[in-house]
Order: C-alpha cells, then sequence, then structure tokens
C-alpha cells in the first residue's frame, strides 16, 4: 500500500508541498518500513494522539463512503498547515 499511495497522493494533490512530500517518502521508504518493525517502540502518547486525530477524521466523515479519501485525511493530519 505504501508508494503507490503516496504516487497517488501526488496525483490527486498537485500542489507543491504535497508532490515534494510524496517524494521524500519515496526517498525514505526503506527507513520507513524499517522502523515499523515490531521491535520499534513507539511512545505510547504518539500512538494515542494519533488514533485521537483518526477518531475525529472518521466522524467527520462518517457519510463518506471513500475509503481513498479517508486514508488522505489521516496522512494530512499529520502535516503542517501551510
Amino acid at each position: 500500500m505504501g508508494k503507490t499511495f503516496f504516487r497517488k497522493l501526488e496525483k490527486v494533490f498537485k500542489v507543491k508541498p504535497h508532490e515534494k512530500f510524496a517524494e521524500m517518502i519515496e526517498r525514505h521508504w526503506d527507513g520507513i518500513a524499517a522502523y515499523s518493525k515490531p521491535e520499534i517502540i513507539v511512545s505510547l502518547g504518539f500512538v494515542e494522539g494519533l488514533n485521537g486525530k483518526i477518531r475525529v477524521i472518521q466522524r467527520r466523515a462518517y457519510r463518506l463512503r471513500d475509503e481513498e479519501y479517508l486514508h488522505l485525511k489521516i496522512l494530512t493530519c499529520m502535516l503542517p498547515e501551510i
């Protein structure tokens, strides 16, 4: 899912910051995938905060049936505001 998802993101948002972000993810994909191994410990606070943001996004997108849109919203909730 990873690389193709970010390529779709780049096509959907033809905005320079999103293109740069997708390119950065592409360049660092091996490191990102390596970091997501089970033996890597992520702080519980970060995980809980991310889960909270995802729950809010799901609540707002309740009537939307497009799963790809939900994935994009979850991804963009972690981007800094422009």
